[in-house]
């Protein structure tokens, strides 16, 4: 996928509720669930129940974190 087609399909989903699955090391997943909340050139942020979290582009790329809309 483009970088380019990635932002705007965050930007058309902003305000979105959205389930984050982050790949670590060893098999282990974090997952974060909240709204998509702020877009800036290389990241955008959800805002979850426990605070902010920021993520970038790049990772939604190179698939080391999945988004899921819900």
């Amino acid at each position: 996928m483009n970088l380019d087609i990635i932002k705007d399909k965050i930007k058309n989903k902003i305000n979105s509720s959205v389930i984050i699955t982050v790949k670590g090391i060893r098999n282990k997943k974090q997952i974060y669930e909240g709204k998509i909340y702020k877009l800036y050139p290389n990241i955008f942020s959800i805002l979850t129940r426990n605070g902010e979290k920021s993520f970038s582009y790049a990772d939604v790329v190179t698939k080391d974190i999945l988004i899921k809309y819900i």
